[in-house]
């Protein structure tokens, strides 16, 4: 095989691992050969042989012949890149299990979602449906609301004005852009997330974002408990959270550092 034909292998490759990879992260129906050589408008041929390799290379499993889904290779190669601040997080979420008892997680977004990227050892129990790559919104969550910290009223219209909030979400949910922003200005005043039963009836969260050195939004540290595990200890859990938020954004810093002082001296 020439190296053109081994590019255009791997980049069919990586293709198709990344719609499989899509369709779990966003709960949608996986797909066999046919469908995937479908949707990647491929020739089903060539699809059944690459998912073959990649499946031997653990990128991607098949049970019975049913539908594909992520290996175990995929997952070890996205821990190689679990570095800097994500690697700290670990330490930070266990820090705060400790000090409050509570269930502690850190994520990201992607447009209107929230994704989860990292939950505490009390939180990701076998079993739970709590696992990375859990996707929840961004309007009713402690960490959402966190994640769109520096977004004006305007910008909040923009992102949620297609989102369909009807039957989304516990009691306090909110019910429009306009409802968002008005919670967000009181997150403001208060200087963290406090979201009251937002998502989950019985569950109160309360989030602060994470800033790289130039003042942007990495991630969302948040923790969760009951009304009476929050509620008596508000501030202290907010100042934990503040602190552990700034050491993982210096660690983002560092990190980029380092890569910078490595650059030079290559």
């Amino acid at each position: 095989m020439d190296s053109s034909s081994e590019a255009s292998s791997m980049a069919q490759g990586l293709r198709i691992v990344r719609l499989v990879a899509d369709r779990e992260k966003w709960g949608r129906r996986l797909l066999g050969v046919s469908q995937l050589a479908s949707e990647l408008d491929m020739e089903q041929s060539r699809v059944s042989r690459l998912t073959q390799e990649l499946c031997e290379l653990g990128l991607l499993e098949r049970v019975e012949r049913g539908p594909f889904r992520t290996g175990p290779r995929f997952f070890s190669l996205a821990a190689a890149l679990n570095a800097g601040w994500v690697h700290e997080s670990r330490a930070e979420l266990e820090v705060l299990v400790a000090s409050f008892r509570l269930r502690a997680r850190v994520s990201v977004r992607e447009g209107f979602r929230v994704i989860l990227l990292r939950a505490s050892s009390n939180d990701a129990v076998p079993g739970s449906f709590v696992k990375p790559g859990m996707v929840t919104p961004v309007w009713c969550t402690g960490s959402g609301r966190a994640l769109l910290w520096d977004d004006r009223q305007p910008a909040v219209q923009a992102l949620l004005q297609d989102v369909n909030f009807i039957g989304v979400g516990g009691p306090g949910a909110a019910h429009s852009p306009q409802e968002v922003a008005e919670l967000m200005d009181l997150d403001r005043a208060r200087g963290f997330i406090l979201a009251e039963e937002e998502f989950e009836h019985g569950v109160y969260e309360l989030a602060v974002p994470v800033r790289s050195a130039d003042g942007s939004i990495l991630a969302a540290l948040s923790v969760l408990g009951s009304q009476a595990q929050i509620k008596v200890r508000t501030n202290d859990i907010a100042k934990a959270l503040m602190a552990a938020a700034e050491r993982l954004g210096s660690c983002e810093g560092r990190t980029r550092g380092d890569a910078g002082r490595k650059g030079l001296a290559s």
